[in-house]
């Protein structure tokens, strides 16, 4: 018998295949390669408000500290991307900001309750963010001047009392807005400062008599306010009375009717997402669990402990998927909070 000297048509047919399957699966390899191969730039974290403030503060924090546990170690700069009302960074991580590891930012704790209560300004959908982990809880006070006429939530609903504005999608002017609308109280906003460092330096300047900002920002930043009985903290944005505020009411207290106290509630719901490192959405998923592990591994970190510490502020960690949770809740509110919202804002 003579040897064959021809391949059969089958026999080409299944070396075709298996050759296909081989440049797939080399295929394979190469997208998981270059998932977890680390691009060379430096990655950025964008800040929603400018300089001061505890946006800034965790923001500066979580750069100082996170590139230390992602491959490569990265660079790690803060930005601060101030504008629409906190919104305008939410705005560029997910529509502009390159979706390969290298730009995170601190979401402003409203972002899904503008997107649920209809503000135009919120130009994302805030459950397709990637949530890489919140670094810790908010709390959001309205304060007075010392010699404000205006000293309490009851004082308000009497005299007219001028607050800085930070912004038409900031804790600083939803939450007047709201409470004027609700409870009666006779706030006039005076918007145009960029962020809660500047409108609480209007208030010690006397050109308005109250402000607002997070607690963790006063706490550490206007000790010697807090000492010399400087300012008069007349509200809190938590579900409940801070152990560390027990004289001053939290916001679902104000309410005097069950419908009432729900929009409250929903509006301190904000403070759980707190100060939270996101991400583009539609990342490659091995980017995400790369980004994820090196946020869990920081918050566990003993210099980044050390650092917590010597600020003398909070560390609350909840890993990102875990906040995913939060804001779909969010978005989910019963339609009739949803619409007395709406009504209290006139939209």
């Amino acid at each position: 018998m003579e040897p064959r000297d021809r391949i059969t048509k089958d026999e080409m047919a299944k070396m075709v295949r298996l050759l296909a399957i081989g440049i797939t699966a080399l295929g394979v390899l190469a997208s998981a390669a270059n998932a977890t191969e680390w691009p060379s730039r430096p990655v950025r974290i964008v800040v929603p408000i400018g300089a001061g403030g505890s946006y800034d503060l965790y923001g500066r924090l979580v750069a100082r500290h996170i590139g230390k546990h992602i491959p490569g170690q990265p660079i790690v700069v803060a930005q601060n991307m101030p504008g629409t009302g906190s919104l305008k960074a939410a705005a560029y991580i997910y529509e502009v900001a390159p979706k390969d590891g290298t730009a995170l930012g601190v979401v402003v704790e409203s972002a899904a309750l503008e997107q649920a209560l209809g503000n135009p300004a919120a130009q994302y959908d805030a459950a397709r963010f990637t949530y890489v982990g919140r670094v810790a809880t908010s709390n959001n006070i309205f304060m007075q001047w010392h010699s404000a006429k205006v000293q309490s939530i009851e004082d308000s609903k009497k005299f007219e009392s001028s607050l800085a504005g930070t912004g038409p999608g900031s804790i600083a002017e939803t939450v007047p807005r709201l409470i004027n609308a609700l409870a009666g109280t006779k706030f006039r906003l005076v918007s145009g400062y960029p962020a809660s460092n500047e409108a609480m330096l209007a208030m010690e300047r006397g050109e308005v008599e109250g402000a607002s900002s997070s607690w963790a920002a006063v706490s550490v930043g206007k000790k010697e306010w807090l000492r010399d009985k400087k300012i008069r903290i007349i509200l809190q944005t938590a579900p409940e009375r801070s152990k560390e505020l027990p004289d001053a009411p939290a916001l679902p207290e104000i309410g005097t009717s069950t419908e009432d106290r729900q929009v409250y509630q929903l509006y301190a719901s904000g403070s759980a997402i707190g100060r939270t490192v996101i991400a583009p959405p539609d990342m490659p998923p091995e980017r995400v669990r790369i980004l994820r592990d090196a946020f869990n591994a920081m918050v566990k970190d003993r210099d980044f402990i050390a650092d917590i510490q010597r600020l003398n502020v909070e560390l609350d960690p909840l890993p990102g998927e875990r906040v995913q949770e939060l804001i779909v809740r969010t978005l989910n509110v019963p339609q009739a909070v949803r619409e007395r919202a709406k009504l209290a804002f006139g939209r």
